[in-house]
């Protein structure tokens, strides 16, 4: 292996590198979180329209995903093979991102259309971003700690565009729109759209493709090294079903936030930590900067929930953070599996435990908000590490390499796990007695309880037994990086 394929890679590379995921997170953690309550309580969206939107999405990308990871495994410009892609989605990425969150004034069937459509296109576009963005990560260096310091970036300016997502968005659209939440969601997702613009350039302006990738494999060759890849197969489900949780998590916690807890608890609680205005409206300088960032509930406490949202969104994230800066230093004490396995445990068994939250127990709502991402912040670069690892397996048995087809069937799983997520949430929350604009329940607030916790830990839990048994383990990671360094060297002779 050259020096060039192995070198230390500068803060600028590594830092330019990660503010690409932090632009794909914009779309994604909005999609996480409120894509079932924009397109049903905004959009208008039925629970079944919904539904079929987002398995249908899948339908299509099935196609899109796999077809994008063939597609930029043999580009060859002076660039390199994914980076330019960087570049020629940036525009079309940012610009559908906000039409996508516009709504148009329309009919019933043409809001629906709208919808179908925008959403197609933008999965197509994060398609054409996100795949080769990932397989990036893989041709910038070949060391393994290299590798996971790059994920450790990436994963820092995504939890950092997570933060801006779950603390602004719910503010900002009742700040921006002053009752017409359709328009705080345009202006909103616009801002949010600009700066993914701004990130994408970054990126491209900052990254260089050193692995040599070799010649490119028939597609079906591609296709049966994958159906071979035993560790890449049991990442694929990992993906999945993490995937499937977060995403079916994401509407019923809004909705146990803004629905089921009681709103003058959560105002008092964050009226501790100054976040509310006095009854006779004076207040601080610091409060003034929190009105101007929508994150101060006004004196007739009429956006409390909002707010509350934002902070608890706010603190988790900070949290996140933490544990994703600490992740290189954990998985070097306890190896990569051992630490996603135990801390996707504790996630779960966190998942499943706020059921038990009553409408009046903000603080200890508040303890396990904390404790959700103390326990899964630390995983998240790690699979991403070990899905490049997959890469190299591949490569070590077969001879072949495909970083940017490995990288697009997990990215498949990513969006499938999106979709299912919130696909079967809707319908599930439907079932056990919520609906939209209704009066709220006692079915309709069990519907939120058990939908935010007991069945969004299941797929966690599956994904915790599948990792039990994936093969990839400290010493066979080492022993394929000498034996690839040592047919590279060979090779370059």
């Amino acid at each position: 292996m050259s020096d060039k394929a192995s070198q230390k890679l500068t803060f600028t590379e590594k830092f330019g590198y990660s503010l690409g995921d932090g632009s794909a997170n914009f779309v994604f953690q909005v999609l996480l979180w409120y894509q079932q309550p924009y397109f049903i309580e905004v959009f208008g969206l039925g629970p079944t329209v919904l539904f079929w939107l987002l398995l249908g999405g899948r339908l299509y990308d099935a196609i899109t995903d796999p077809a994008m990871g063939i597609i930029s495994d043999r580009t060859k410009t002076r660039w390199g093979q994914f980076r330019p892609w960087i570049l020629w989605s940036a525009i079309p990425f940012a610009g559908v991102f906000w039409l996508t969150f516009t709504k148009p004034d329309l009919g019933p069937v043409g809001l629906t259309a709208y919808a179908i459509i925008a959403y197609l296109i933008l999965m197509s576009v994060y398609t054409m971003n996100n795949v080769p963005y990932a397989a990036l990560a893989g041709v910038m260096s070949s060391d393994p700690d290299e590798r996971t310091s790059i994920q450790q970036y990436r994963f820092f300016t995504a939890m950092a565009a997570s933060f801006v997502v779950q603390t602004f968005t719910i503010p900002w659209v009742a700040k921006f729109g002053q009752g017409d939440d359709a328009k705080g969601w345009s202006i909103t997702i616009g801002i949010f759209a600009a700066i993914s613009f701004l990130f994408f350039l970054g990126t491209f302006a900052t990254t260089r493709e050193r692995v040599p990738v070799g010649k490119s494999a028939p597609v079906k060759d591609d296709m049966r090294d994958l159906r071979q890849n035993r560790p890449w197969l049991i990442l694929f489900g990992v993906t999945l079903f993490i995937f499937i949780t977060l995403s079916f998590r994401g509407g019923p916690m809004y909705y146990f936030m803004a629905q089921y807890m009681d709103s003058d608890t959560l105002v008092n609680f964050v009226a501790k930590f100054g976040f509310v205005a006095s009854p006779d409206g004076n207040i601080s300088f610091g409060q003034k900067i929190l009105d101007t960032i929508g994150l101060l509930v006004q004196p007739d406490r009429s956006n409390g929930s909002s707010v509350a949202i934002g902070v608890f969104g706010m603190a988790g994230n900070i949290v996140t953070l933490i544990g994703v800066a600490f992740s290189k230093k954990i998985v070097h004490a306890f190896g990569k599996k051992n630490m996603f396995v135990v801390c996707l445990a504790g996630t779960t068994i966190v998942t499943a435990s706020i059921f038990v939250v009553g409408p009046y127990d903000v603080t200890t709502l508040f303890i396990l908000s904390l404790l959700w991402p103390a326990t899964y912040g630390p995983t998240i670069p790690v699979l991403w590490v070990m899905i490049a690892d997959t890469a190299d397996f591949s490569e070590w048995k077969t001879g072949r390499r495909a970083t940017g087809f490995v990288f697009a069937g997990i990215v498949f799983a990513l969006k499938a796990g999106l979709a299912l997520g919130g696909a079967f949430s809707a319908k599930i929350m439907q079932w056990h007695g919520y609906e939209s604009g209704a009066a709220n329940t006692d079915a309709a607030q069990f519907a939120i309880r058990i939908s935010a916790t007991i069945y969004s830990a299941v797929p966690l839990g599956i994904a915790v037994l599948l990792l039990l048994v994936y093969p990839i383990g400290k010493n066979l990671n080492a022993q394929m990086v000498e034996q690839l360094k040592i047919r590279r060297e060979n090779a370059s002779d």
